[in-house]
């Protein structure tokens, strides 16, 4: 399999870890479910990027769910997080954003969905931590654009949608300037239930919905 995705690693680095641009994202870890359901939203029109879409058109969804079941079982370090000189202000309404979210506009908290660590829920949930600040920024704003899709109840277009862009600024910022703890991997529930449906998350089995 470390053969067949060679393809994947090109871009998105050595064994998943990255690509060193800053925007093709870490794969290795990711939770099975999550992985599994983005590359059958390239596949279906759900994300929209050449690359991907080329490389995943012919492949079935056992292959699909191969590639996702590979790069999810890869513990490997990841880049420190990078130091960046940023307002106070700005920093303090991110983290109160995926803290504690915002009731005046109905916004959840990131950490109800991802994990008070922020290293996301197995399956399907991503971890939030060892992204780049431009990655975040620019799939919040593919959501908010309707760009980005998944499966319905998209939960997260709705919440980006929520959000000023100052907001989406200042969460981002905050996420991105985080450590990731170490030997934190994603938990397997939550305390409370989500506070909004998601249709990547309803469905039994690591694909989702169709």
């Amino acid at each position: 399999m470390a053969q067949r995705v060679l393809a994947c690693t090109g871009c998105h680095g050595k064994q998943g870890r990255a690509g060193p641009d800053g925007y093709y994202p870490r794969l290795a870890g990711k939770p099975v479910g999550y992985l599994h359901n983005q590359l059958r939203n390239f596949q279906s029109g759900r994300r929209h990027y050449g690359l991907m879409v080329n490389l995943l058109e012919n492949l079935s969804d056992a292959n699909l769910r191969e590639m996702a079941e590979h790069f999810s079982k890869l513990d490997v370090p990841y880049a420190a997080s990078p130091v960046l000189a940023l307002p106070a202000p700005l920093l303090e309404r991110g983290q109160e954003l995926a803290t504690r979210g915002d009731e005046r506009i109905k916004l959840p908290a990131c950490a109800r969905c991802h994990g008070e660590s922020f290293m996301g829920l197995a399956p399907f949930v991503p971890s939030l931590l060892g992204l780049p600040r431009d990655y975040l920024n620019a799939q919040l704003g593919a959501w908010r654009s309707g760009e980005r899709r998944a499966q319905a109840p998209d939960c997260m277009a709705l919440v980006a949608q929520r959000m000023a862009p100052e907001d989406v600024t200042a969460v981002v910022s905050w996420l991105a300037s985080q450590p990731v703890p170490a030997a934190v991997k994603a938990v397997t529930s939550l305390a409370k239930p989500m506070p909004l449906e998601c249709g990547a998350v309803a469905a039994p089995g690591a694909g989702g919905r169709p």
